[in-house]
Parts: structure tokens; C-alpha cells; sequence
């Protein structure tokens, strides 16, 4: 076994410098000595197996375990070298990546409920967990970084901002916010321009905590959340926000999703859509994101998106990149989790806080190391609804500072 992990690390690791302890206590290391050091072992030969014959499912696993153990640096580290090699995907787990991208149609057949289902297993976790390391808003989607030394809380008030100011909203615009979280968007369009919000999700645990807020703040007449999938909802709206909900669709709901808001919009409408995408082409959900964090999910290369949008007869006004901004949301989480972690600990246990662990690092990882990024596509149903230059999004983020500055305190979430 040391000679099969040898030989294959080897030809895998070629960048940074990764020292394994097999579990029979030899020592090799792999890489081109680059960067910080990271040395890590394999606690058992059973470890060593399963991660050779499947490492995309294994590896987390072995973690959480405890049969993968990083002795000197941490599981970001470790991650960072083995995220960052020339080839993404190991050559001996190749043929298991085609036979998952054979089988991705059938592992995202998200009909009502299935989708339903699948939230439940992520976002109705125990409340408290959340609160351990979002901000005080419990944004749970990419923040916006205007600057390297933006706050957390600071950055995610500049999404909520940023999106606003694209949507260009009226007092009294009627708002659909599908996959509406703990409502912190939601409500900030109700506050900030006097907007009619109706935020959809299919978390309980969402639901509950938003409309405790939207009464809490006194808003519960302009700011409503409902437990509803986005097929259902009646219309029409004159906006319509998304931010973090499409990566749950499925690649075969795509066309499905973009029809139905172009029938919710209203023909002077305006939707933004904010998604993690791919910068390459059409991929697979890890395995172990998908047994442990997200069944059902999938990130979207913008080759799979636009096609759906135009079968829709939507009209993309404008397509903003937003990349390494979620690998900083995710340093920021993973730092406030590590802080916390002995809470975590208690909350549930000590392998769940290492699945924690293993699943903000990776994902802080994909980011900065591989193809992920985010999108902000804004769509509409006819041409001239929004202004020909990108002029007003400057002027409208001033508009609405000024706004934020008068408003009541900060509100924080019921129950905190």
C-alpha cells in the first residue's frame, strides 16, 4: 500500500510541498517544494484504500473520521495544495468523474418535493450553528468586498446594496425574493425603498426567524415570507431578486426556473439573478457535498445558463463577474467557525464540527484555487427598461448609503 500511495500522490501533487505519514509509519514527500509546508497521516490502512479508490468522496470523509489527520498546518492548508494541482481531478478517479457526469440529470431532479426535502437537510440545521459564524444579518451567499480590509458585516450590506441599486425599485414595487434565507435582503429592500416584498423558501427554520424579524422591525406589512417553492407563487412583480437559490435548481429545471419568472415579471420588470457559477464548462457535484451538505445541488457553468434564459425570451441587461469575493466570504466564515468550534462541538458533535471544518475550507479553497466564481446577470423583458451605461449603480449604492445612515440600528436576529 505505501508503494501504490507513493506512486499515485506522486503524480498528482506536482505543486507545494505535502509530506504524508502512511499509516504504517513511512514518510514521503510529494510537490515542488513551493509555498508552506504541510505535512498530514493516514491513520489507517482502511484510510489509505478508500482514498485511493475514490479520493473526491473519501478524503472528507477520512477527515471527519479522523483517519486523515493534518499534523502540521490545517485542513485549509492541506486543501489549498491539493485544490491547486494541474489537474483537478486525480487520473486514476477519472472514469468515476464520467460516470457521475453521466449521472448528474438524475442526482438533480429537484421536482417540488424533492427540492423541499433537500433544504430541509441543510438550512434546518440548529439555528445556533448559523449564528456561530455568518454575520449579523445571516447572509449566507457571497458578500461584496469594496475594499481588502471590509468587515464581514460591512461586505455583506454591500451585496444587499449592490443588488438593490441594479434593481432600480420603486416605493411600492412589488419584490418576489426567491429563496428568501433569514429575510436580511428582504427586508432591507422593504426599509431601504419602501418596496412590497414577498420573500419565498423552503426552510421552516428560515421562515420562522424571518417573519419574527419582519415583525420585530415593524415591517411585516411590506415584508411577508412565505413557505412556498418558486413553481407556486402568483403574480405579478415588478421585481424579482435571487441570491443563492439557483444552485439548487437542477439542469433540468433551468428552462423551468427563467419561464416562470419571465410570467411573474411585469413588462417594465427588472430581475437579478446571483449564482456561484463555473468559468469553465459543465461539471459534477463532489460526492461527499452531495451525501453531506448539498443533495440536490449544482453549480452552473454560464454555458448551461444563458440558453435557458433565452429559451425564456428574458433579455440579459447585464452580466457582472464577481471573482475571489466568496473565497474572502469564506475565510471570513471559516475563521468565525474556528473561533467558535467548541460550541459547534456541543451543538452537535466532534465529527460534524470537522464536516464543518472540511466544507468551509474546500469551498474557501475551490474558489481561490480552481474555476468557481459568482454571477450577478440582470434580465428584463424588453430593451431600455434600464439605463444604457452602468452610471446609475454607483449612484443609486450613494443613494441608498445615505439612506442606511438614517435608518434604526442595525437589527439583529430574534433570538440573539
Amino acid at each position: 500500500m505505501d508503494r501504490l500511495l507513493r506512486y499515485f500522490l506522486g503524480q498528482f501533487v506536482r505543486r507545494g510541498a505535502m509530506t504524508f505519514t502512511t499509516a504504517s509509519g513511512s514518510r514521503f514527500a510529494c510537490g515542488d517544494g513551493s509555498g508552506q509546508p504541510v505535512s498530514v497521516r493516514f491513520v489507517t490502512a482502511d484510510a489509505e484504500r478508500r482514498i485511493l479508490l475514490n479520493p473526491e468522496l473519501h478524503l472528507g470523509e477520512a477527515y471527519m473520521d479522523g483517519t486523515f489527520v493534518v499534523e502540521d498546518g490545517s485542513i485549509a492548508d492541506a486543501l489549498a495544495i491539493l485544490l491547486d494541482q494541474p489537474e483537478m481531478v486525480p487520473r486514476w478517479a477519472k472514469l468515476q468523474w464520467w460516470l457521475r457526469y453521466l449521472a448528474r440529470h438524475a442526482r438533480q431532479f429537484n421536482p417540488p418535493g424533492r427540492s423541499r426535502n433537500n433544504v430541509t437537510h441543510h438550512y434546518d440545521l440548529d439555528g445556533r450553528l448559523y449564528s456561530l459564524f455568518l454575520d449579523a444579518d445571516r447572509q449566507y451567499s457571497c458578500a461584496y468586498f469594496e475594499a481588502p480590509d471590509t468587515t464581514l458585516d460591512d461586505a455583506q450590506l454591500a451585496k444587499k446594496r449592490h443588488l438593490a441599486a441594479k434593481l432600480l425599485i420603486g416605493r411600492g414595487d412589488r419584490v418576489l425574493d426567491i429563496g428568501s434565507g433569514w429575510g436580511g435582503l428582504g427586508l432591507y429592500l422593504a426599509e431601504m425603498t419602501g418596496a412590497d416584498v414577498t420573500g419565498v423558501t423552503l426552510s421552516t427554520e428560515q421562515l420562522q426567524v424571518s417573519n419574527a424579524r419582519a415583525a420585530e422591525r415593524n415591517l411585516a406589512q411590506s415584508a411577508r415570507f412565505l413557505l412556498q417553492d418558486y413553481r407556486d407563487v402568483p403574480g405579478p412583480f415588478d421585481r424579482i431578486v435571487s441570491v443563492g437559490m439557483f444552485e439548487h435548481v437542477g439542469v433540468d429545471f433551468y428552462e423551468t426556473f427563467f419561464r416562470r419568472c419571465a410570467e411573474l415579471l411585469t413588462d417594465d420588470g427588472i430581475m437579478m439573478l446571483h449564482a456561484i457559477g463555473r468559468s469553465t464548462g459543465p461539471d459534477v457535484t463532489s460526492p461527499w457535498v452531495t451525501k453531506y451538505i448539498f443533495p440536490g445541488g449544482y453549480i452552473p457553468a454560464l454555458s448551461e445558463v444563458f440558453p435557458a434564459i433565452e429559451a425564456a425570451g428574458l433579455l440579459v441587461c447585464d452580466v457582472e463577474i464577481l471573482r475571489l469575493h466568496y473565497a474572502e466570504t469564506l475565510k471570513a466564515w471559516r475563521e468565525r467557525f474556528a473561533a467558535r468550534r467548541e460550541e459547534a462541538v456541543r451543538l452537535y458533535d466532534e465529527r460534524f464540527a470537522r464536516m464543518w471544518e472540511f466544507y468551509l475550507a474546500a469551498s474557501e479553497m475551490s474558489f481561490r484555487k480552481q474555476n468557481l466564481m459568482n454571477f450577478q446577470i440582470q434580465l428584463a423583458k424588453r430593451q431600455g427598461v434600464v439605463p444604457m451605461t452602468r452610471d446609475y449603480v454607483a449612484q443609486e449604492e450613494a443613494r441608498l448609503r445615505g439612506r442606511e445612515r438614517n435608518a434604526q440600528p442595525r437589527l439583529q436576529l430574534a433570538g440573539e
